[in-house]
């Protein structure tokens, strides 16, 4: 039986014009949002990254932009990685919580 799924923080749909631009590696790219929350996101992408894998983030968002790093924890295959945030300054991360906030007040 599988347990229960635990976030720590609630995860909302993002409007569809934000997006990630982002690097691992050699890698780059600009993927769309599923999901986003002040902890991490899920971005669409066609090239499947491996999990623990680092990557630099750079969201475009209405508030301004966000810079993070993260790691993936998860990947859906021709679907999108999942990325837990691990670092960003206080600046940018006041800005997500923002926009993470008027996304759950809507």
């Amino acid at each position: 039986m599988l347990a229960p799924e635990q976030r720590y923080y609630p995860r909302v749909e993002p409007p569809k014009f934000i997006v990630a631009a982002w690097q691992a590696g050699t890698l780059r790219d600009v993927s769309f949002l599923d999901s986003i929350s002040v902890g991490g996101f899920f971005m669409r992408t066609k090239e499947m990254l491996p999990l623990r894998c680092l990557v630099q983030i750079l969201l475009d968002l209405p508030v301004g932009q966000v810079r993070c790093r993260a790691i993936v924890r998860r990947v859906l295959e021709n679907r999108g990685v999942g990325v837990q945030i691990i670092a960003m300054e206080p600046s940018d991360r006041a800005r997500l919580f923002a926009l993470v906030e008027s996304l759950l007040a809507a």
